[in-house]
């Protein structure tokens, strides 16, 4: 398994990889068949921030679902703990998915929520993507592109996404897989464009999109 650690804003320490390599040797006993764990370090230069100025986020990529974890605290080892800590607990729950919805008569299976913080923070900005003049949506999937609104401070960032129908039972398992607070799918039972999102404890609300004929 290839693990990729760069840094944005900040440089990364030989020993420092080492010991990411280290930490993250389980996940070849969870996900035998992962080829790729992506590792990425940034630092946040707001003094004010500073008890969380050291953020690492996390990213696997096996045939199913995306698993990504990521944690932020005042130094890199320690965001490394919680970030590892959480990839390996939803390697363990994907795990125990497949195995329930094997048992299952009807293929479903329940989900463990993740409550903590860094859980429910959604795709951050990235200040390294390209800044268009004005709106232009992305093209190339996986490609981020900025724009500044006007003389605003606004910045709108626009990302590509490939995504093939699932059922809203898969669509709430891959949002819980990235850790975010919403997911959007296509729905393979009605063909309509769909947002899951965690509401508290155990609940969760979709909104779908109901295309009407402008006028």
């Amino acid at each position: 398994m290839e693990i990729v650690v760069k840094g944005r804003g900040t440089d990364v320490a030989d020993r420092f990889r080492s010991h990411v390599e280290e930490k993250l040797a389980k996940v070849t006993q969870l996900a035998p068949r992962a080829q790729r764990v992506d590792v990425e370090l940034t630092l946040e230069k707001n003094p004010r921030l500073a008890d969380r100025a050291e953020r690492i986020e996390i990213t696997l990529r096996d045939k199913g679902p995306v698993i990504r974890a990521e944690a932020s605290a005042s130094d890199f080892y320690a965001a490394l703990d919680l970030a590892s800590g959480k990839l390996l607990e939803r390697l363990r729950r994907h795990n125990d998915r497949r195995k329930d919805r094997r048992k299952s008569p009807n293929g479903l299976a329940a989900l463990q929520v993740d409550e903590s913080p860094d859980a429910r923070d959604a795709d951050g900005l990235e200040t390294d993507a390209p800044i268009a003049e004005k709106p232009v949506p992305s093209t190339s999937p996986g490609e981020a592109v900025e724009t500044q609104l006007g003389d605003s401070p606004v910045i709108v960032r626009d990302k590509l996404h490939q995504a093939a129908p699932m059922t809203v039972d898969q669509a709430l398992y891959e949002m819980e897989m990235v850790g975010h607070p919403f997911f959007l799918f296509v729905d393979a039972d009605t063909g309509q464009p769909c947002v899951v999102y965690h509401r508290k404890g155990w609940t969760y609300g979709v909104l779908r999109l109901d295309q009407v004929p402008a006028a």
